[in-house]
């Protein structure tokens, strides 16, 4: 099996059964974003500790590239800093995922990023 194929059955794997998926029960912030073009959407909860991701969990639903980099990039960001997650790019968002992404598909692979950074940089608060 060659990588791109492990890279897809993962990426399939974390569609099927999302990890950090559900909103939090307490949380320090959170922050939504949808992808008019297709219809996905994104919610993301955070607690923080220390300026360091404590707990994270996601909401939402969109095609199995928006849902599972949802799953992959709440997995990624557990234990990291602000400061990490703030300069993580979508070029690293993009290899997280591990497989080609079309431009037509990019704003897909990106919108739990940037939820994430909206979250960081503090755009909404406990809604």
């Amino acid at each position: 099996m060659d990588t791109q194929s492990l890279y897809r059955e993962e990426l399939l794997e974390h569609y099927r059964n999302p990890q950090n998926f559900g909103k939090l029960s307490h949380f320090d912030i959170s922050s939504k974003q949808s992808n008019p073009f297709c219809g996905d959407h994104v919610e993301m909860f955070i607690t923080l500790e220390k300026d360091k991701i404590k707990n994270i969990g996601f909401d939402g639903r969109g095609c199995a590239i928006s849902m599972a980099g949802g799953s992959m990039l709440t997995e990624f960001a557990k234990g990291k800093t602000k400061e990490e997650l703030t300069s993580f790019s979508e070029k690293d968002m993009l290899a997280l995922l591990g497989i080609e992404v079309s431009e037509t598909r990019k704003k897909c692979a990106l919108l739990a990023l940037s939820v994430l950074k909206d979250c960081l940089y503090g755009v909404k608060s406990k809604s």
